[in-house]
């Protein structure tokens, strides 16, 4: 049965009866003596390629910002924020349709072979690189309120936050007063005022302040989770009607 540590006495005693510790979004700062506790250190495995997006929320900060390229990084930890040398690398090309729960399963797959050709690297005596900080950046901690969408926004940027949080915080708008969840965001040809909702050709287009961005699916406040077409059918649109 695992054990989880209450106090940092327990955690140091716990840790030092170990040969290695291994973090995965921990969200806790460990103390130097705590992390050099096991005989071999401790190491994280994080999905950013360090040091572009330090800190919680990498995979999300990585799609928002339209990155062609991510991965992951197996470093030892020290007392920074993912500031310590690193054992090994793996990259990661980022579809420009993918989303954040895609790319965190995609990611836990490529991390289960970086964190064991790590230990294997470890066992053998590797030493880690000091990490560079050239191109370090601050992946922030998602707020709900920046998951907001600004359809004044252009629809590359509204795209790019759209699947950044899917599914957690979730994109949201509001409509008839409402929150309303968007997902699955594609980039049209048609040009409608930002906001305005219009359904055509069975796909429901809003206005950005360059293109529309047709969506694939909607959660209302309250409700479950639909396809477009169900929602329209339920909500029974009236000419000119915007989102936010």
């Amino acid at each position: 049965m695992c054990h989880k540590p209450e106090t940092g006495d327990e955690f140091l005693a716990l840790a030092s009866t170990v040969d290695l510790m291994i973090t995965i979004g921990y969200g806790k700062i460990l103390t130097l003596d705590e992390l050099n506790a096991p005989s071999h250190g401790s190491i994280n495995l994080h999905f950013s390629l360090l040091p572009r997006w330090r800190g919680a929320a990498p995979v999300q900060r990585a799609i928002e910002a339209g990155d062609a390229v991510t991965g992951v990084t197996v470093f030892q930890l020290d007392e920074g924020m993912d500031t310590g040398p690193i054992y090994l690398m793996k990259r990661f090309a980022l579809d420009e349709d993918i989303t954040s729960d895609e790319l965190f399963k995609e990611l836990s797959e490529l991390g289960s072979e970086a964190l064991l050709e790590s230990l294997h690297k470890i066992e053998g005596g590797a030493k880690p690189l000091a990490q560079g900080t050239l191109g370090a950046t601050k992946a922030a901690k998602i707020t709900k309120a920046e998951a907001e969408i600004n359809w004044s926004d252009d629809a590359i940027t509204i795209s790019r936050k759209i699947r950044a949080f899917t599914s957690n915080p979730g994109a949201w708008t509001t409509f008839r007063g409402t929150t309303v969840k968007i997902e699955s965001p594609s980039i049209e040809e048609s040009v409608l005022k930002p906001g305005e909702i219009f359904f055509q050709d069975k796909k429901l287009l809003v206005g950005t302040s360059t293109t529309a961005l047709s969506l694939g699916f909607i959660t209302q406040q309250g409700k479950s989770r639909t396809a477009v077409q169900s929602w329209v059918n339920g909500a029974r649109l009236q000419p000119g009607e915007l989102f936010g």
